[in-house]
This record gives C-alpha cells, structure tokens and sequence, in this order.
C-alpha cells in the first residue's frame, strides 16, 4: 500500500512512496501528530540522484523489521533537499556540528517541536563500515525518549540556541562592519587557495575531489585584476585534470558530481544540473582569456549534454541524473553504479571492431580486464571508465601505419586518429542509449534553472552561438510562465490573485510577515510578486527561497547583456527588489535564506543566513554581486547601499582568509574595481559586438542606451558605443577597431 508521499511531486520522495515506513512529508499533519502522540520525529533527507540513500532505503527502509520500529516509536518524516534546501541547511548544520561532517542521505532525530538532538548521515542497517546499525540506534533513542525526556528535550532546546547564534553571529557577525573588506582580503583569499591547491592533478584539496566553480570564479578575476599568472594557471590545469578525467563523460558530455580518487578518474556518477552550468561559465571563460579551443570544446560538450537530456519540451531545464541504473533490461531492479556509462573489452570490441576498439582503447585507457583497480564495492569488475589517458598525438604515434579503419584507409595522422574516435563514440553512443538510463529527476528549480541561463546566455555571446541563446530564451519564458505568480491575476498553473493563499501569494496587500506583495516602497519603487522554486508534472509549489531570486535574477542580467531583451533587465531588477523586501537583514546587513514568516518556511525552527560558497554559491553572495551590478546599471542607491551592507557583514570572514566564501570575494573585486560601463546606442552589428564581446572584462556591465539612466544617443545615427569609465565617459565610437583599442 502506498503511504503518504504518493501525493507528493518529489521523485525521491515518490521513491519511497511504497516503502513499509509511515512517512510524512514535512509539514504541520507529522508535527501534529509528533505533538498529539507524543513522540519523537525521524526526519529523513536526501535527493532523488543519491547513490547512498538508495542504498539506505534497499537496507532499511524496505526492511519490515525496521519499518515496524519506526512506525511505533517515531513519526517519520521524508524530505527533499533539493526543493526544501531551507529544512536541509538548518538540520545539516546540526549534524556537521555534533558529528564533524555531513552528507546526504541525512538521519535527524527532533523533540516533537522540531528541536534535533540526535542526527548522522547513512547508518547500515547493523553494525558494520565501523557505523553503528540503524535499528540498534532506533532502539536506544526510542528507549532514551521513553527513559529520560527531560534531558533529552533540554539538549534540542541548547542545540536550537547554540544554531540560532550561529546563524545571527555566524554568518557575518551579529553588528555590521564598520568598514567594507579591502584588497588585502583578496589576497588572503589566493593565498590560501594557492596553499590548497594540487599542482600536479588540479583541484584544491584531497580526494574525494569536488568541482568548486565559484574558486575558478575568482582566481580567473583576480588574475584579470592583479596580472598573477598563477591563479590563472591554478584554475587552467584544474580545468584540464577534470576535463581528461573520467569524471566528464568522455562521450555523451556533461560532467558526474564528484571524483573520489585523486585523479577525477573514478567518479560518482550522477549528474547535476548546477554542476553543468557552473563549470560551463568555467570552461567559457577560460577559452575567453586564452583563446584555446580545447577549452570552448568543453563547454560545447556540456551544452550538448544538457540541450539533449536535460531540457524539458516547454524549455527549463531538469535537475538530476542519477548515478545508478540497471545493468541488465531483464533485471531493471538491479541497480550498479555508473552502469549506464562503463564498457567491458568484449562490448567495446563487438561495437567497434577489433582495429577501432585497438585505438579507442588506447585513447581512453581501456584494458581488457577493465581499468579501475580499487574497487572496494566491486561494482568496475571487468568494466572500464573512459578517460583520456593519452592524446589524439600520442595515439597517433602509436597506431601510425598499423592501424587500418573501418574504411581502408590508414589513419597514419592526428586528423585521421580523431576521426576514429568521433565514429567510435558515435557508435558507442547508439549503444548506451539503448541500456537503461538513469533516473532523471525532471523536476525544474528556479535557482538551478538561472544557474543554466547564465552559462547558456554566456556561452552565446563568448561562443558566437545563437542556438544557446534561444535555450537561455526558452528557460527564462518557462519560469515567468511557471514559477513567477504576479499577483494581477489568475494563472494557468494556479496563481490565484484572487485571496490570501496559503503559500504566501497575496494579492490584497499585507502579508503575514508584513511585506506587500504590490504597492510603493519607502523609496518610491514598487514590486509585487511571489517566485515559487520548483514546477513538476503540471504544478508550481513552494515559495522560492533567496538563491531562487538571486540567481534567476543574475541570469536575466546575462541573458540581457546577451540578447538586450528589455524584459529581462526588467524582471530582474523587480526580482532584486522583492528579494530585498522578504530576505534583507537591514540592521546586521545581508540576507536570509528565508522569509520571516509565510511561504510555507513558518515552521521552521529558525532563520539562517546562508555563508558558504560550495557545490553552489551562497545566496548571500549572490545577491551582493547582482546588486552591485544593477546598482551601476540603474543609478539606484538601495541596491548599492544593500549590497554593502552585506559585504560589511561578512568582511570579518573575508579577512580571515575567504576560501569559504570565493563568490563573495567575487562581488568585493567588482565593488573595488573601477566602474566601467559600456552602453550601446542604435542597432549594434556583428563586428560591435565581437569587439566588445571578446575581452574578458569581469568588471563591466554593458546594456544597451534605452536601459541605460542617463541618454545617449547615436552618433550620425551610426550604431555608437559608450565607454565610461571612473564615472566618466570616453568620446562615443562607432568602429570595432575604436572599440577594441578603447577596451585595451
């Protein structure tokens, strides 16, 4: 029988929507119940892509047994991190403070008041990997529950205190800096990562080796500022590690989540979407100050991957891959890692013929008995990942004049060998998509949707390719049509204007938390409107969170300085507004990751201010950069004042040396660096464009002069460009030789 979650949209809550457990989703039906029975809640969290929660779920959350204990002694309660980031955050900090790591899927346990006093991450179901089993520890916490609940409860209640300093005084202090960060935090900053870094494989740190986008964000700016060729070089050979690696799927594009060796060579499999997009701005840039193809090939590849699977039929982009998928059709239950991406010899050589499968092998490292020697699950037996072990030279070398192709002739050059490896991928290409492909979790996030108009915005400018522009196009229409509720109207996907929703979208005026959801602020601009964060299978749900308005909104100002679409500068400046309206922390300066009250976030235990620029940038440093940006672009004082106010905020953390927060560094180049802006008056041709276009100018906002605050007009009705600099502008050009030589 299914249980509750078979009314959800979540897939990895659907996942589990036939499990023996009683689960809940979050929300006010478990607390209710927790409250009325007296009871302990289990909160579960996880994504649908994770490799270990699926384990979690085989080992005990099928098991009757366990089921049984849960179901008696615990109200169980499954969420989604991916939709709920705000649950996860303040629960996750939890377990990272009272176990020393984190990770998903996460296992807290809460007094009915929500209050976590005990909490990991995977537990076996017994003992064993040195964990303790998950029933035993059922068992104990219920007894201790029933035994001791007064200490128990008074433990959750010094947690709540001790996470609700770290959230007031933690993230960025609980008073303002009486002064912004300075260079000297900036330079701290790539100390720091130049400590950390790996010189021979790229990365910074040990393995597991995650991607960290948002450093490669700011050693590339901050060689652009300081001329170091080092932080440029840092992020290059980062670049190409992960490039060659196996943790890029060597044939079908796209990048895995992480590599646990050293060597991005042995990956966890799934895909995310977020991962694509920053390492796609990654590669662009990179191929922006060098001009090397190999790394505008990379982004291409990335770009490829997601227009093919990862784009839903309206335009927004899905979230996942996962990392697990059947090995066999016939067995689509039993699940392996990675299977949907790994080859034996006996497959490559039946695909490709000996002779082929002979180069190809070579290429990417392929043996007969497979190539991953530590395999402590066993799931590589006999299989291979593709990586690039050696180049199209050196494979070229090797097979000179003994190698002859499908076609007769013999491949005694590069160009010939790298035909060989494009048909060969072709070919295996047709094969993988005949396996069974992973879940994809076709859910489309607000956040991780402006994420992917930002690379694809940026990559149709840097790249020269309008199809990636229309792909940002159709991305920012699916979430105004989707997930932007105006409040003027009724909508199709259920944005009532017409009374107080629960969800927050009120059209009437006043809300709960004493924000408007239309009318005119104390500055005399005016915002209405609810971003919701996620659109699955026909609805719109959940108040969008500050990520979800600070990055729609930075990819709107992309896809503006991209296409010019007034639109979106448009949009973007409203969604920096409302975003100011529900998350700004005016006294302490910076923002929360939630609203005050409302929007479905009303039973949370406390607000955070989000501080660490992982996998993905904070939204506090998000929202300083788009407000500097817009700040310069609109002339407005609100944003420029917000934007440092945050920076004060956390400047204690930037001058302790910053590798936590590179994007915030990021935003504190931009707001030191001299402002430039380039206006474009009349119709720009090609040749403008290109002129402007190719430098890589981190620091600069270009838009067009209808936009613009001050009128600038055409020159003899000549398209014209502006170039303003330190507040002052150049004589006005109209030739892209003039453009380029001013730019230089």
């Amino acid at each position: 029988m299914p249980n509750r979650l078979a009314n959800e949209k979540s897939p990895y809550l659907l996942q589990h929507a036939h499990n023996p457990v009683d689960w809940y989703p979050w929300g006010d039906e478990a607390f209710e119940k927790a409250r009325r029975e007296n009871k302990p809640i289990f909160l579960s969290v996880g994504y649908a892509t994770c490799h270990w929660c699926h384990v979690m779920e085989r080992e005990s959350f099928e098991n009757d047994g366990i089921a049984r204990v849960l179901n008696e002694y615990f109200v169980p309660v499954k969420v989604d991190r991916e939709e709920r980031p705000d649950v996860d955050r303040i629960y996750m900090l939890f377990v990272q403070a009272s176990t020393g790591s984190g990770g998903w899927p996460m296992s807290v346990w809460l007094t009915p008041d929500r209050k976590p006093f005990f909490g990991g991450t995977y537990f076996p179901p017994d003992n064993r990997y040195g964990r303790p089993g998950f029933g035993a520890v059922l068992e104990r916490l219920a007894a201790a529950w029933r035994e001791d609940r007064a200490r128990v409860e008074e433990s959750g209640t010094k947690v709540i205190e001790q996470l609700r300093e770290y959230g007031g005084a933690g993230s960025g202090g609980r008073q303002m800096a009486a002064r912004m960060a300075t260079r000297d935090a900036l330079e701290h900053g790539y100390v720091g990562f130049r400590r950390m870094f790996d010189p021979q494989l790229g990365g910074f740190g040990r393995a597991p080796k995650f991607p960290r986008p948002s450093v490669h964000n700011f050693l590339v700016r901050y060689h652009a500022l300081t001329g170091t060729e080092e932080a440029l070089e840092m992020v290059l050979v980062t670049l190409r590690e992960m490039s060659n690696g196996g943790m890029n799927d060597q044939i079908g594009g796209g990048f895995h989540r992480y590599s646990v060796d050293e060597r991005w060579f042995v990956p966890h499999f799934e895909k995310m979407l977020y991962d694509q997009a920053q390492l796609a701005i990654s590669y662009l840039e990179a191929f922006q100050i060098t001009r090397d193809g190999q790394y505008a090939a990379a982004a291409r590849d990335i770009f490829e991957y997601v227009l093919r699977d990862m784009t839903d039929a309206g335009g927004g982009f899905y979230s996942a891959e996962d990392a697990d998928s059947a090995a066999d059709p016939v067995q689509p239950h039993e699940k392996g890692e990675g299977a949907f991406y790994i080859w034996s010899w006996k497959e490559l050589a039946a695909v490709l013929g000996e002779a082929d499968a002979a180069v190809f092998a070579f290429h990417y490292g392929c043996g007969e008995n497979g190539n991953v020697d530590h395999d402590p699950q066993g799931e590589f037996t006999g299989r291979n990942i593709l990586h690039s072990a050696h180049t199209a030279e050196e494979t070229a070398a090797r097979f000179a004049g003994a190698h002859a192709s499908a076609e007769g002739s013999r491949p005694g050059g590069v160009d010939e060998i790298r035909a060989v490896l494009r048909r060969c991928a072709a070919k295996l290409m047709e094969v993988r998509a005949q396996r069974p492909r992973p879940l994809r979790d076709d859910k489309v996030l607000a956040a991780w949707n402006g994420l992917m108009i930002s690379a694809f915005a940026k990559g149709a400018w840097i790249l020269n390719e309008p199809r990636y522009a229309v792909a940002a196009r159709a991305a920012a229409d699916f979430l105004r049509r989707h997930l932007w509720c105006d409040s003027r109207g009724v909508r199709e996907d259920g944005c009532d204007s017409r009374g107080v929703r629960e969800d927050g979208c009120d059209s009437r005026g006043a809300r709960e938390d004493g924000h408007e959801s239309h009318g005119a602020h104390a500055d005399g601009h005016e915002s209405h409107g609810v971003l919701m964060r996620r659109h699955r299978d026909g609805e719109s749900a959940i108040d969008g969170f500050l990520d979800d308005y600070g990055f729609t909104a930075l990819g709107l100002l992309d896809l503006y300085e991209s296409t010019f679409d007034a639109r979106d500068f448009e949009w973007a400046v409203t969604l920096a507004t409302r975003a100011m309206e529900l998350f700004e922390d005016p006294e302490n300066g910076g923002f929360f990751s939630t609203t005050a009250s409302g929007g479905g976030t009303a039973n949370l235990i406390l607000r955070l201010k989000d501080d660490y620029d992982g996998a993905e940038p904070s939204g506090n440093s998000a929202m300083a950069l788009l407000l500097l940006r817009l700040s310069r672009m609109t002339d407005r004082e609100d944003f420029r004042t917000a934007a440092e106010r945050t920076l004060r905020a956390f400047t204690s953390r930037m001058d302790e040396g910053g590798t936590g927060l590179p994007q915030m560094l990021v935003a504190l180049m931009f707001a030191l660096a001299p402002p430039r802006e380039i206006v474009l008056a009349g119709s720009p041709n090609a040749e403008l464009l290109a002129a402007i276009r190719r430098p890589f100018l981190p620091n600069t906002i270009v838009m067009r002069a209808e936009q613009a605050a001050r009128p600038m007009p055409p020159v003899d009705g000549k398209p014209t460009v502006y170039i303003c600099e330190n507040f002052s502008c150049k004589l006005p050009v109209t030739t892209p030789e003039q453009v380029a030589e001013l730019l230089e």
